[in-house]
């Protein structure tokens, strides 16, 4: 069965285009599955304080189909997967006027916050309880990992530092901002004879960023097939996140 509610977009969602950033999205999305916690009767804060347990984002493929603006209303959907192993994967969609606009897919582990290790989500009981996983779901759905591949030319492009704003309370920072510092070092996405918007992401969390460090960025140029492949490291020259970005000319 899949959660759903409406909601109305935000002028302050939008970039220079005036479309709604692919950050902004992500974080809707998101704060869909915390309420289909809550209202489930497993909201976060119980999982982490009572249990000791935290979900971490591992990868997320999300096409966005359509541009979306200022105080539209959509449709926002999510529904899982039974849990296997130590993922569990959760799906969304967006529509407009019953049309799908976003399509995502996400995959998580769950984490002893204590331990610092991976807990099978199938070992802990009143995750199914809480959750349907009638909703038919085929193997080709779960996201592909984004890897940067072998021959790719990647660049320098500048340096991130994780401040109060990006930081949720695992004290690192959140994966809901990664889409806007991307963009951050995507100058199509402003400048030039072409402006572009996203139109879709695939992510890959490796490591986490926590508050105080710096990441340093790079990426590639521009494919002819308007993909550019994105990488960020630490100072210890340990990768945080691979990315492959897809871009559409507006």
């Amino acid at each position: 069965m899949k959660y759903t509610e409406k909601i109305i977009l935000n002028w302050h969602d939008t970039d220079a285009s005036r479309i709604v950033r692919a950050g902004r999205i992500l974080t809707y999305l998101q704060e869909l599955a915390n309420r289909q916690c809550e209202n489930c009767g497993l909201p976060l804060e119980k999982l982490r304080d009572e249990k000791g347990l935290g979900f971490i984002l591992g990868s997320l493929s999300m096409k966005i189909l359509k541009p979306l603006y200022a105080y539209e209303e959509i449709e926002l959907s999510t529904w899982c997967k039974p849990t296997k192993g130590y993922t569990f994967c959760r799906y969304f969609e967006a529509k407009r006027n019953g049309e799908i606009v976003v399509k995502a897919s996400t995959v998580w582990v769950l984490l002893d916050i204590n331990q610092k290790n991976m807990v099978r989500a199938s070992a802990v009981p009143y995750l199914d309880e809480c959750f349907y996983y009638d909703e038919p779901i085929g193997d080709s759905e779960v996201p592909p990992r984004a890897r940067i591949s072998k021959d790719a030319e990647l660049f320098e492009v500048g340096s991130r530092k994780i401040v109060y704003s990006d930081v949720d309370y695992n004290m690192h920072m959140n994966n809901t901002h990664y889409p806007d510092m991307l963009c951050d070092f995507l100058d199509e996405m402003t400048n030039g004879s072409k402006t572009f918007r996203i139109a879709s992401m695939a992510l890959s969390y490796l490591k986490e960023s926590p508050l105080g460090a710096t990441l340093t960025v790079f990426r590639s140029a521009l494919s002819q097939d308007n993909l550019v492949q994105m990488q960020t490291k630490n100072s210890l020259g340990e990768v945080c996140l691979e990315a492959s970005v897809e871009l559409e000319e507006i």
